[in-house]
């Protein structure tokens, strides 16, 4: 049965590059970025890449992975994770997220689960949850 388990994270860092597009029209980017998590998660530094895709000036959606180096419910390793979401021009982002099937390693191997957040422009910490089973130490 999954842990539902429940975090926070926040934004080190947000490096955003055009790569195709007008500005205020439908566009493409990548973004390279840098999360804290605590929580559940307890990750200093994700990495994560992704792909937007903008709409207009301010709403679009995107893909990408992030991978974590930390630990889950007190069990270090890394695991990576595929996340697809939307952001409205209010500035708030929904996203859904899964373990990348076999990415799990060390206290992590056999990691897997999904989780969401949904970020509001403005708040300093973002909420998350994520429903979990943790693989076999045998």
């Amino acid at each position: 049965m999954p842990t539902q388990a429940t975090g926070s994270f926040t934004f080190a860092n947000w490096d955003e590059t055009p790569v195709a597009g007008a500005e205020e029209g439908p566009r493409l980017a990548r973004a390279s970025v840098i999360n804290a998590f605590s929580g559940a998660i307890e990750a200093a530094a994700t990495t994560c890449e992704y792909s937007i895709a903008y709409v207009d000036g301010k709403t679009g959606v995107f893909a990408g992975h992030q991978l974590f180096s930390g630990s889950v419910a007190g069990r270090e390793g890394t695991f990576a994770v595929e996340e697809r979401g939307s952001f409205g021009d209010d500035g708030t982002v929904h996203c859904d997220f899964h373990v990348v099937p076999g990415s799990g390693t060390g206290g992590l191997a056999g990691l897997s689960g999904t989780g969401g957040y949904t970020a509001r422009h403005g708040e300093p910490a973002v909420p998350y949850t994520f429903s979990y089973e943790l693989g076999d130490l045998g």
